[in-house]
Formats: structure tokens, C-alpha cells, sequence
């Protein structure tokens, strides 16, 4: 049913709400907050008698057998600047039982989802104030859903939401400004395909292959060099329908190049340009044009492509331009064609097209990807072309992901492809130890009796598939930077199914057996327990009369002076990054064990002036604190140590006596840019590369360990944590 839900907020369109939003449920008619949509009206009421805040609150009441999931949402429009946006409410429970209350909070078209599930609020609390943070992405935001929940039975009370965009209510947060008719440019007016591309894609035999791979290089490379496309004349999308079926029905190269050659000269004349620059000497990348000598292409087209890329746009770019704050890549005017669900032929083969090109021009680890990316076009044109249904354009795209081996490849929910995985899922987790599926623990702790399997049993075959099997044939559809980051990206995925069991062949004591395992919807599971029981922990405590312990899943920005004051006469602290960090404070925190100023990594920026063009923009320092710490530091990392979590560990080596322990971690460090492909598929990558200072690479392979320390089958038996005991060792050595 949560699912449901989801899928029952990304299509709403639009909703009536009240000039203020109503976020207190203070305005009223029968009971009933106006402005807000209920599952419910029998289960949902307002409550006069338990409030927080003014005269009423909005509550929600389940009793049953089998409890359906209640909610509440309102739909306000996305007219807001600004970077973030947040949902605060307080929530009051009552006997809450299998499940829990929460707040959730959409962006759409799938731009960000979240809530508090990961929180576990059940049984019976106070009111507490609650919230929810999200990227809002005002350039493709076009909807805010905001609203309440409760999965399972008991009762929730809710009151004082709030809404914030970067910290202003949003009551008075800046909206977007309206563009004025004058300053719509001919690429946005242009409308002419917006209900299918008209193209009929003929059998791709090598001949038309050859075409298309010409055509795909030319077009992007058109759209990033060309200052007609720069400035916003043309929606580039719909020209490659335009010069398309023209290019399929030319049957000779002289043919094909008069065809693109006289498109590129009603494009208009390209200017001098004395102020385009060779790519720098040291660039991590360089601009690749091999593909223009790969295909005997008449001299009147190279020389066009040519003269084009020596006068190129510069300045501003109505498809691209440089995150100042960083130097990742942002992406503008990138039509998600949210209406397709299944696109046609012409958009399957504009989105290879798209993220062909994006990637080529702008992503700074195409060079340590496992394949030639001038190959991967041609590979994928059938593929893409084939695509008979919705399931397969989206295992297509995310095959494409998966090339460029990075741990921030994802995308949005794809319907489909989760329906393909399984909608019932099992009541445990499991992770790869010893190269070995183990089952982990139990993600609601009520199941651990009634299954059958144990923590610490090793799953070898699934419905008489080898777990190897089964691994390789789900390969193709992820994307990490590593091995370890992929294994664990895929272990809660090959339980999955349609079926309501799995048969499971598992070895416990050396002794094979078979069972049958139970599968479950997810409302009948808490997906995060595991992850959640991380967070009912302390930010920090002694562990030892002499060793600090520091969990950056919980810790706060507020925490750090109270760590600094409580640990400083410790022997040794111990700085766990096996999760993601609850802040990013590495520059406080790092300077207290860093006695001098210290460089701890260096990182690429794109040239917008130079497609293609990658490299090295500056450095980050961690700078000396009044007090630095004197024993040791041992930081604590895994497969799940992924992005912030990366740059933390890398901003805490810069520390005086710190070592770094565990294994390797995702390799996917970096600001994410991301874009929109047809069929409503959000995606991105890791917008720049992180580096050590010395220039040693983090993407890929991830961030320097000192000491490994890997997990076994038996400490997990045993309930170890092996790799916290190996931190505690190394400190009272």
C-alpha cells in the first residue's frame, strides 16, 4: 500500500489549498481540515481537545486485523526559489503497533521523496517536533506534496506543520519569477512533437547503425559547441526529429554529409571566436573528437565541425553551466516527457542520445570507466531500439547507467522495474560476507522466531538458482564505482519476488538445508530496522573509560564542541563513517586532530568554454583549531561509506595520528548533477573528481585504507561488531 501511495502522489496534478496553507488544521468545515486530502474520512478527523498548537489538531485513528496505511497530503504548487525545503511537524502517538507515524514530503516529477520511516515512531510518545528535508530543484519542481501518515494501528495526532525554503517560511519565500514574452526563447515555443517524435525507426542492420552512431556525435556535439543551439534558438530535442527519417533514407556517405552539412549551415554563421582556448596542458580530461576521423566524412563536413569547435560558444548556455559553488555541471531545459511512460522510438533514441553525450562531455571519470565510451553508442542503438515495452526502455536505460561505474548512477523509481524485482520482499537482510550471501538480521525482530533462518546462515541457492547466477544476471542494471559497493547494492534485491515465497538452499554448521521463506508486502515489514537501530544510539559516549566513540549518523553540528570537550583527555576516539553522515562539518571536526593547516584532497571542475575539457579547479584544507587532539583517531569505514561519508574520512586523514580502518567504500565521492531522460527518468552522476592532494584517485576505488578489517561469518553469528573491536585494539595498544 505505501507504495500505492507513492505512486497515487507523483500523478496528482494539481489541488486547492488555503492562503496560508492551512498548516495547522485551524481552518475547519465538518470536522475536516480544509485543504487537505484524507484516505479516509471515518479514520481522520480533527481533535479539539489534544493540540499543540492553537485550537486543533488532525488525527488519525486504525484498528484492524489488517491495518490499510491512513494518510493525509495537500498538492502546493513548485513557484518557489530555493535550494532546499523542509517539512517540520509534531507528532503525538498513541499505541501505535506494527508500523509507525510519520511525515512525508514529495517533489515532483519524482525529483525527491522522503519520510520518516526510518525513525520508528510507534507505541505511545509525547508531542515531538519532527522533519524532513529535501533538494527542491526549482527549475523542474512542479509540485510540493506534503502530508502525514499511519502504517499499522494505534493512534497519531499531528499538528503545527511548518514549511520551509532555505530557512524562510514559505508564505514569504521568493517564487520564481514569470518569464516574460519577450524573453521566451523560439527553443521553448517550439511544440511540434510534444505528442510522439513521428519516427520509424527501420531495422537496425549495420548500414543504419552507422548512421545513427554518426548522427548521435553530431547532434550533441552540435548542441554543446554550437552558439545558435547556446543561445536558445532551436529545442535541439526536436530538430533530431526533424533531420532524422531524412538521414535514414539517404543510402550513400556523400549523400548522408550533404544532408548534415547543409543542416549545420541553416543552423547561421558562426562567429570568430579569438578568445577560445586550447584545453590546458594538464587537464585531467581533454575535448574527444576521434569519432570525426572514424567515419570518412567528406572534407566540407569536417572542416564545418571543425571550424565550429575552434569558434565555439562561450558564456552562457541555455543547455549547461557551471555549478559556481563547486564546479560540477547543471543541466537546464532537459524535458522529462514525464507524459511518456513507454516513449516511441524517436525518444528512446534521443535519451541514448542525451546521456551518450552528457557523459562524453561532462563526466570527469569517463576515463576510468570498463569500456571505451566511443564504443558505447553503437553498442546500445539496438538495444534502445528493441525496447518493446516500458519494463524494457527502463532496463535499457538503466543498462546505460550502469557503464559508467558510479556509485551516484541512480535514478528515480521506475515502476516497472521494481514490479520486475519483486513487490514482496523477505523478512531479513542479508549482505555478501566472505563472498558469501548471509543473512544479517531480521528487519522486523517480531519474524525471527517464524522463518526459519538464523542470523549468520549462508544462502547459497535461490528458487534452485546459484546466488552467482543469480548476481550476474542482475549486473546489468546497476551501477557502482566497486565491486563491494555493487555487492551491496544487489544483496536485498535477489530475495525479492512476485511469488508470496522463495525456495532457499542455506549451509548453517557446515550442514546444507532447504526451506521455504515467507515473503511479505512492505507494510507488513520495518525495511529499516537495521538502519534504524543505528539511530537509537548515542551521537557520541565512552565506550571505555579512555575511548570515545563517534557515530556520524546521529551526531549533529551542535555535538561537536561537546565532543571536543568531553573527549579531548581520552587515549583514543573512534570515529564511525559506516553510514551517512548527519552533518557536514568536517572543517570543525577535522581541526581538532590536525595541529597545522593540511590539505586533505583536490577536485575537477568542467570548462562550459571547452566541452570536455576536465580539471583540477583547487584544493580543501582543513585548518588548525586552538586545541588539537593528542591520542589517536581511528576512523571506521565499509562498502556503505559512500560520498560525504568519503570526503569526512578523507577530511579526518588529514589528522595528525589518524588511521583509517575497514574496507573498501563506494568509491563515489563528488556533488551529484543530475538530469532528466524521456519517460520521466531522473538520473545523475558524480558531478566532480575527488582526489587526494598528491593526485592519488578516490573515484572507483575509494578512499585510503590504512588497516583492513573485514567482517566474518562467525562474528556475525556472534552478534561482533569485528571491525569496532579492531579500533578499540589499536587504541589501547
Amino acid at each position: 500500500m505505501k507504495k500505492i501511495l507513492i505512486v497515487l502522489l507523483s500523478t496528482l496534478s494539481s489541488l486547492c489549498y488555503g492562503a496560508q496553507h492551512n498548516l495547522s488544521f485551524e481552518q475547519v468545515k465538518d470536522l475536516k481540515p480544509i485543504g487537505w486530502l484524507l484516505s479516509d474520512d471515518k479514520k481522520l478527523s480533527v481533535d479539539k481537545k489534544i493540540t499543540k498548537h492553537g485550537l486543533h489538531s488532525l488525527s488519525i485513528e486504525n484498528k484492524s486485523d489488517k491495518p490499510e496505511p491512513q494518510y493525509f497530503y495537500k498538492v502546493i504548487p513548485a513557484k518557489y526559489l530555493g535550494k532546499k525545503i523542509t517539512l517540520s511537524g509534531f507528532i503525538k502517538t498513541e499505541n501505535v503497533t506494527s508500523g509507525y507515524a510519520g511525515l512525508f514530503m514529495r517533489v515532483n516529477p519524482r525529483i525527491a521523496f522522503g519520510d520518516l520511516s526510518d525513525y520508528k515512531i510507534d507505541g505511545t510518545t509525547g508531542w515531538k517536533k519532527y522533519q524532513i528535508t529535501l533538494e527542491l530543484d526549482p527549475k523542474n519542481a512542479q509540485q510540493i506534496i506534503i502530508g502525514g501518515e499511519l502504517i499499522g494501528n494505534g493512534k497519531v495526532w499531528f499538528d503545527k506543520f511548518q514549511v520551509t525554503i532555505d530557512g524562510i517560511n514559505i508564505n514569504k519565500a521568493p517564487l520564481k519569477p514569470l518569464k516574460p514574452e519577450a524573453l521566451v526563447l523560439p527553443a521553448d515555443k517550439d511544440h511540434q512533437f510534444d505528442q510522439g517524435s513521428q519516427v520509424i525507426l527501420p531495422r537496425t542492420d549495420a548500414p543504419t547503425i552507422d548512421k545513427l552512431v554518426l548522427l548521435g556525435k553530431v547532434w550533441g556535439f552540435l548542441k554543446y559547441h554550437h552558439p545558435a543551439i547556446a543561445s536558445g534558438n532551436h529545442n535541439w530535442d526536436y530538430e533530431l526529429f526533424r533531420v532524422l527519417p531524412k538521414l535514414l533514407a539517404t543510402q550513400d556517405s556523400a549523400t548522408r554529409d550533404n544532408l548534415l552539412s547543409q543542416w549545420i549551415t541553416n543552423l547561421g554563421e558562426v562567429a570568430l571566436c579569438p578568445q577560445c582556448k586550447p584545453p590546458a596542458v594538464d587537464a585531467v580530461l581533454k575535448p574527444d573528437h576521434q569519432w570525426m576521423n572514424k567515419f570518412e566524412l567528406s572534407s566540407t563536413l569536417k572542416d564545418q565541425l571543425n571550424f565550429i569547435y575552434t569558434n565555439r560558444t562561450q558564456g552562457a548556455h541555455y543547455y549547461i553551466s557551471n555549478d559556481n559553488g563547486v564546479g560540477n555541471p547543471d543541466f537546464m531545459h532537459e524535458n522529462a516527457y514525464k507524459a511518456m511512460q513507454y516513449p516511441d522510438a524517436g525518444f528512446r533514441l534521443l535519451a541514448l542520445y542525451k546521456y551518450w553525450n552528457i557523459i562524453h562531455y561532462y563526466f570527469p571519470s569517463k576515463h576510468l570507466t570498463d569500456n571505451d565510451w566511443n564504443g558505447v553508442l553503437r553498442e546500445y542503438i539496438s538495444v534502445f531500439f528493441d525496447a518493446s515495452n516500458e519494463l524494457e526502455y527502463e532496463q535499457a536505460v538503466l543498462q546505460l547507467i550502469a557503464e559508467i561505474k558510479d556509485g551516484h548512477g541512480q535514478t528515480n523509481t521506475l515502476l516497472e522495474f521494481e514490479g520486475w524485482l519483486g513487490k514482496n520482499y523477505p523478512p531479513v537482510n542479508v549482505g555478501f560476507v566472505e563472498n558469501k550471501l548471509v543473512v544479517l538480521d531480521y528487519y522486523n525482530l517480531a519474524l525471527t522466531t517464524k522463518e526459519g533462518l538464523r542470523v549468520g546462515d549462508v544462502i547459497t541457492q535461490i528458487n534452485d538458482i546459484s546466488v552467482s547466477d543469480l548476481i550476474e544476471s542482475r549486473l546489468l542494471y546497476n551501477s557502482a564505482s566497486n565491486k563491494s559497493h555493487l555487492l551491496m547494492e544487489l544483496a536485498p534485491k535477489l530475495l525479492r519476488s512476485n511469488t508470496k515465497s522463495i525456495e532457499l538452499n542455506y549451509v548453517r554448521n557446515k550442514k546444507e538445508s532447504k526451506l521455504t521463506l515467507k515473503l511479505y508486502q512492505p507494510t507488513a515489514l520495518n525495511f529499516h530496522a537495521w538502519f534504524s537501530r543505528t539511530k537509537n544510539g548515542l551521537p557520541f559516549e565512552r565506550i571505555t573509560n579512555n575511548i570515545g566513540y563517534i557515530n556520524l549518523h546521529i551526531a549533529e553540528q551542535s555535538d561537536i564542541d561537546k565532543i571536543k570537550k568531553q573527549f579531548k583527555d581520552t587515549k583514543g576516539i573512534i570515529i564511525d563513517l559506516r553510514f551517512y553522515p548527519q552533518s557536514f562539518d568536517w572543517y570543525s571536526l577535522g581541526s581538532f586532530f590536525a595541529s597545522k593547516k593540511t590539505p586533505f584532497t583536490k577536485f575537477t571542475a568542467i570548462n562550459t568554454n571547452n566541452p570536455g575539457e576536465i580539471t583540477f579547479a583547487g584544493t580543501d584544507d582543513i585548518s588548525m583549531a586552538p586545541l588539537t587532539y593528542q591520542g589517536k583517531l581511528i576512523v571506521i569505514v565499509n562498502e556503505t561509506s559512500i560520498s560525504a561519508s568519503e570526503y569526512y574520512a578523507m577530511a579526518l586523514q588529514a589528522g595528525d595520528n589518524t588511521t583509517v580502518i575497514g574496507s573498501t567504500t563506494a568509491g563515489a565521492d563528488g556533488n551529484v548533477s543530475k538530469f532528466y531522460l524521456p519517460g520521466n527518468i531522473q538520473t545523475g552522476f558524480s558531478g566532480i573528481g575527488v582526489y587526494y592532494p598528491d593526485g592519488t584517485q578516490t573515484p572507483r576505488v575509494g578512499v585510503a585504507i590504512d588497516i583492513e578489517v573485514l567482517p566474518t561469518i562467525a562474528g556475525i553469528k556472534a552478534g561482533r561488531d569485528e571491525l569496532l573491536e579492531k579500533a578499540i585494539s589499536l587504541i589501547s595498544l
